[in-house]
């Protein structure tokens, strides 16, 4: 199994390239101790998704501590990494969304994955779950016409930042199958606890924390890629023009459309796991604390990645 991160993107929020802030006692960043939770459940490569000028950079602080452990793997998500039917208008400089991150890995992956995002702390549960889950599925998934993926679904009360609003998909299930995600992108813990999303009207609906939410935690088989292409190519039919140079397919977008297609069912994997990350600066101290409470608990060891 592969484990796909995507780490493409620059975190405008917090202010930097976030993926590579040491976090942990041995100058580890979040998502080495995803890498570290996803080997011990049984995966065996990982690809970063990155900037191609980012490579040496990768490569000299993540790639060369981890590639004893497991194998390691570059795709670069780059504007011209398209289906022939796409056209790049003028002015056009960021990459098409996070379903293109994927689409990118392509070349890489020919057998059951997960996808998660690089600044994002999942604990281990999810992915034993999604380890589970892939393993089960994989003997079957090319004799199936209907694909069987999962999704790590996290409390929203479990999901959340103290510096700030955050933006989390709120997920609709059935006999634990997923049917929809809806993208709240201002949701914010107030003073006295309750939960609230303000919409871009600017009208307020409060949320229960019990509801699941994807943070971006998927396992696929190899099917999805066929997805990814053909839905690019929707993608580059429907957008065109000035709307073209702002518009993104996003990974849930591709999902969403799998689902309501009939061609795919997504089992959500429930976690009562507590996710952290660093969305904002102010995040970090409380990042930091966190992953040395594990430490202390003995979840992981001082220095992740000892190789003597």
């Amino acid at each position: 199994m592969t484990l796909i991160i995507m780490a493409a993107g620059m975190g405008s929020r917090y202010g930097g390239l976030k993926q590579l802030d040491p976090l942990g006692p041995g100058g580890e960043f979040l998502l080495d101790y995803s890498i570290y939770d996803a080997i011990k459940a049984g995966f065996n490569k990982v690809v970063f998704v990155i900037k191609k000028e980012n490579l040496e950079l990768f490569r000299e602080t993540v790639g060369e501590r981890i590639e004893k452990a497991i194998k390691v793997e570059y795709a670069f998500q780059t504007i011209e990494d398209i289906p022939d039917n796409g056209t790049i208008p003028e002015g056009r400089v960021k990459p098409w969304g996070t379903a293109h991150a994927v689409y990118c890995c392509r070349k890489y992956v020919d057998e059951p994955f997960a996808v998660i995002n690089s600044d994002d702390f999942y604990g281990a549960e999810a992915f034993k779950c999604l380890a589970e889950y892939l393993g089960k599925t994989a003997e079957n998934s090319e004799s199936e016409k209907v694909h069987r993926y999962c999704m790590a679904a996290y409390m929203l009360k479990n999901t959340l930042t103290e510096n700030g609003s955050v933006s989390r998909g709120v997920c609709l299930d059935k006999d634990g199958n997923l049917t929809s995600i809806t993208e709240h992108t201002k949701i914010e813990r107030l003073s006295d606890g309750r939960l609230i999303n303000t919409d871009e009207n600017g009208n307020i609906e409060e949320l229960d924390g019990n509801l699941h939410v994807s943070m971006n935690c998927w396992g696929f088989t190899p099917e999805f890629f066929g997805t990814l292409e053909k839905g690019l190519k929707e993608f580059f039919d429907i957008n065109k023009g000035e709307k073209l140079n702002k518009a993104e397919y996003y990974l849930l977008t591709a999902v969403q459309d799998e689902i309501d297609a009939g061609s795919a069912t997504v089992k959500l994997l429930e976690t009562d796991a507590k996710w952290f990350g660093v969305t904002y600066k102010e995040d970090r101290p409380k990042v930091v604390e966190a992953i040395r409470k594990l430490i202390d608990a003995g979840v992981y060891p001082e220095k992740l990645w000892n190789m003597s």
